[in-house]
């Protein structure tokens, strides 16, 4: 087999479930494919999360948990979080205007920075919540329905969560990824509600409820952490896989075996999709027809390698001579 087709793309290029990357036009149809379910997902939470959320509010109200009570609001807020992440879907797929040259795909980057600060807000509230009621612990009222809901609710979210994380890691979608790493937490916080209501109402500690509270709050800091992070670096084209700029170097320069040398590879990413830079050194007595042939040759390998750059600038230079 030749060197050049034995080597495997970064894993951060999108590829068909057989495992292969796609060619430009599969791709596209891959992208859209790609909102189309992560649209879907979206309607799916911002419903069943409104739900749970209101459930659990009015079991926290009548029985006067803090962890049921704060679990509630968690649910209605990651139902904000992913009703933004859906707006986020529907903006990145517009296509590029006069206002907006290079597309809308940033605005599903933008989508989950704006979750993830919304999910800061929230755990401050929770937080806070859950201290007044470690400080002045209640009794808990009518603990089995309590548990019984945070159980149902529970197993609801987790389901869901795995279901959207299943999509957001095959199409590669930041802001479902931010949405099912929050609603992981939420099924999470809900076990843990479970658990904390046992604790209060079954062995008599009353902080219980209160600490598991306070708890969903840590693990709402950390995932809104992770997710402002991520989209914070992508909207100021920061790059985070070094390995892609030594494969583009390679599979270039393994192409043209020494007529193009690679003097330097900028990269962007933009939502699911990558942009490139290259700045390439050849023959400067090379005809024009030839340098042209080059240049679209070169685009067209690295295409075909990683079908997740839609757009590649390939600049031409003079081999400096020493």
């Amino acid at each position: 087999m030749d060197k050049r087709t034995s080597e495997k793309a970064p894993s951060n290029s999108i590829t068909s479930d057989s495992g292969t990357s796609t060619d430009k036009d599969s791709f596209a149809m891959l992208v859209n494919e790609g909102f189309n379910a992560g649209q879907k997902i979206a309607k799916i939470s911002v419903v069943t999360l409104i739900s749970i959320g209101i459930a659990e509010l009015l079991m926290g109200y009548i029985s006067g948990s803090v962890v049921a009570t704060a679990d509630g609001v968690d649910s209605m807020s990651d139902a904000m979080i992913s009703f933004i992440v859906l707006i986020g879907l529907r903006f990145a797929r517009r296509p590029a205007d006069r206002k907006f040259q290079f597309g809308y795909h940033k605005v599903e980057s933008f989508a989950a920075m704006i979750a993830a600060i919304g999910m800061i807000v929230i755990g401050i509230f929770i937080a806070y919540h859950s201290y007044e009621g470690l400080v002045h612990p209640n009794e808990i009222k009518q603990p089995i329905p309590t548990m019984i809901v945070l159980a149902i609710a529970g197993a609801i979210s987790l389901h869901r969560a795995f279901q959207m994380r299943h999509i957001a890691n095959k199409y590669n979608l930041l802001s479902l990824k931010t949405d099912a790493k929050n609603s992981i937490k939420d099924g999470s916080a809900s076990v843990l509600g479970f658990l904390s209501v046992l604790l209060a109402t079954q062995f008599g500690f009353l902080q219980a409820d209160a600490i598991g509270g306070m708890i969903i709050a840590g693990f709402i800091f950390s995932v809104a952490y992770v997710s402002l992070k991520q989209s914070s670096l992508i909207l100021v084209d920061a790059w985070q896989n070094p390995v892609s700029a030594d494969f583009i170097k390679k599979i270039v320069e393994q192409k043209f075996e020494g007529d193009v040398t690679i003097r330097s590879i900028k990269l962007r990413q933009t939502g699911m999709i990558s942009r490139a830079e290259i700045h390439v050194e050849m023959d400067g007595t090379k005809p024009l027809n030839e340098v042209e042939m080059i240049l679209l040759n070169t685009e067209k390998v690295i295409k075909s390698r990683l079908p997740s750059m839609d757009v590649i600038l390939v600049i031409p230079h003079a081999t400096r001579r020493s």
